[in-house]
């Protein structure tokens, strides 16, 4: 990654299979910014920590074993702790002078305004641009029901007429996998209410803090959705 003199933050929203990890896999790999996408660190917190350690917040208690169980029927983890985890990674990065580009950040109000403090500090405000990419509810379910990742990365492959006959990743070689129950139809809804009821209320947060998300469709081909965002971030 490259060390910035002058680094930033970069914040992708969007309902699942809009694009936010392609995408910001694309900014990252175009500007030699840091990619934080909060459903791999979760992920990778979730299996790598035992069920049964316990981390503490504010006096409350947080297990592996009770997050794995919400992460995967599509509910949303406890803000506190993703605030928490979240925090530390902006932490390293920006010891580091990494730009970043988030996928799925903040998902919370409650994250929203714990974290963003932090990003306020660490990062300045005229540093910090917010995208939120658009795609209907059908669009949602149809993608992630359709989509599959690499098993060495976890990267998401999207569906399309080039990429629907894939058996391997494209970027590593490695297999294609469909993520068995999180891409169900049912779980993918279960998702998306989530995100209308939980994450969408952050763009009023976020404009109140100066900072208005600039929308961009999703349902484009990725290559135009990734030149509309280099608009919109200037």
């Amino acid at each position: 990654m490259t060390r910035s003199s002058n680094p930033r933050v970069v914040l992708l929203f969007g309902p699942p299979g809009a694009g936010k990890g392609t995408q910001a896999e694309l900014l990252a790999e175009r500007f030699g910014w840091s990619h934080v996408e909060s459903s791999k660190f979760l992920e990778h917190w979730i299996t790598t920590t035992p069920s049964e350690a316990r981390v503490e917040i504010e006096g409350n208690f947080y297990t592996a074993q009770d997050q794995q169980k919400k992460w995967e029927t599509g509910i949303l983890m406890d803000p506190p702790l993703v605030a928490y985890l979240l925090k530390g990674e902006v932490r390293r990065l920006r010891e580091t002078g990494q730009s970043i580009v988030t996928s799925g950040a903040f998902r919370t109000l409650y994250e929203a305004q714990s974290a963003l403090p932090l990003a306020f500090e660490l990062y300045g405000k005229e540093n910090i641009r917010v995208v939120s990419l658009n795609l209907s509810e059908d669009g949602s379910v149809f993608r992630n029901s359709h989509r599959r990742i690499c098993s060495l990365l976890r990267h998401p492959v999207l569906y399309g007429e080039e990429t629907k006959n894939l058996t391997a990743c494209p970027l590593d070689g490695s297999l294609l996998l469909k993520r068995k129950g999180l891409d169900d139809p049912e779980t993918i809804r279960v998702r998306l209410r989530e995100y209308n009821e939980r994450t969408k209320p952050v763009f009023q947060y976020l404009e109140s803090q100066g900072l208005p998300a600039v929308d961009v469709n999703a349902d484009q081909t990725p290559s135009r959705v990734f030149e509309d965002i280099q608009k919109a971030i200037g």
